[in-house]
């Protein structure tokens, strides 16, 4: 069976996408490798977990010698590396986090897979999956194109731009077949609820304040993951080595747009007057190096791969909605820690 390497799959587009590949490819055995930190969650893939072409590998990307002995162990012919911190805030109060797990461990990845394959890369392929953080603001027009400069703004963006970088550099450098795509904000289920749609339906739940930076004047592109998944799909299998593809959803948003739409929607769910709940909108200060707006380009990658966004925002956000709503106990879970305890159950016993 091909063996494939998906680092950070029991997060939340990670767990989509190891998903999807459990199930379309039986013919690939799929490795599932995370650190299970506060974000990474085994309950995300408890349909699949039983799979004959699924294993999980409880590690930290940024142990080299673990990350070695992996690839030595397994060969993995393809890797998708979606392991990363990827919460702004966080990057704000803990950088160094971002530092190591963002950009050490992704060339602890890029040098196991380099020294493994030792030049031999028929049928190949690290993907790397990054964000549209990396080109940093953009006004009141225009788009984010493959071939815009970067100009990161926060520690989480400037170590994605790091890593992106790094990758590059090893296929110019040593020839490693590489491929990247740069996707913009993702929404959907098992989304851990720091972010904003999961941590807003909570808290319209529970009739706690909805706290919204500055005035709300952010613009977003929001894309529904299970079609990130999709295209990451696409892109592994069809896209040209040592190219980057852009993933937008065509669906921009400001926050406080977002936001009454959100609530409306929570509030019809909860059986609530629609929008009764605007009254838990709480404006806090702007954050540090907050990006106006990002708004992603996807023509490459709809011209070359064929690929569209399945939903518009208006069905994403029932779809997702009536999920956290309808799977309360693993939001409390989530909130509550208790879902860390899955893993010990599952996997110390054995």
């Amino acid at each position: 069976m091909k063996k494939i390497l998906v680092t950070g799959g029991a997060g939340f587009i990670g767990s989509h996408v190891v998903r999807l590949l459990v199930n379309k490819y039986p013919e690939y055995h799929v490795f599932n490798l995370d650190k299970l930190t506060y974000a990474g969650n085994l309950e995300n893939l408890k349909d699949i977990e039983k799979k004959s072409n699924y294993s999980f590998v409880l590690g930290d990307i940024v142990d080299g010698d673990f990350i070695h002995e992996l690839f030595q162990t397994h060969q993995f012919e393809g890797v998708i590396h979606l392991a990363a911190e990827s919460h702004v805030d966080r990057s704000i109060t803990n950088p160094m986090e971002f530092i190591m797990t963002n950009i050490v461990g992704t060339v602890n990845l890029l040098n196991a897979a380099k020294n493994i394959w030792k030049e031999n890369y028929d049928g190949k392929r690290f993907y790397h999956v990054s964000t549209d953080e990396v080109y940093g603001s953009l006004g009141d027009t225009g788009y984010f194109y493959e071939d815009t400069a970067y100009d990161p703004h926060s520690p989480y963006s400037a170590s994605k731009a790091s890593s992106d970088h790094l990758v590059r550099a090893y296929h110019d450098t040593f020839g490693l077949p590489i491929i990247i795509s740069n996707c913009s904000n993702n929404y959907g289920p098992n989304q851990f609820p720091e972010k904003l749609i999961p941590l807003f339906i909570n808290n319209i739940r529970h009739n706690k304040p909805l706290p919204v930076y500055g005035e709300g004047l952010n613009v977003r592109d929001w894309l529904y993951v299970v079609d990130h998944a999709v295209a990451i799909d696409e892109i592994y299998h069809k896209g040209k080595i040592g190219e980057t593809f852009n993933i937008g959803g065509h669906n921009e948003w400001k926050n406080i747009d977002l936001i009454k739409v959100l609530i409306k929607v929570v509030d019809e769910h909860l059986g609530r007057e629609a929008g009764s709940s605007e009254s838990l909108i709480t404006y806090v200060t702007d954050r540090a190096g907050h990006d106006l707006r990002y708004a992603i380009d996807s023509t490459k990658l709809q011209e070359e791969l064929g690929w569209t966004p399945s939903l518009q925002f208006e069905e994403g956000i029932q779809k997702t909605v009536a999920w956290y709503l309808e799977n309360q106990q693993w939001l409390d879970n989530v909130t509550s820690g208790n879902y860390q305890k899955y893993y010990s159950e599952m996997y110390d016993k054995r």
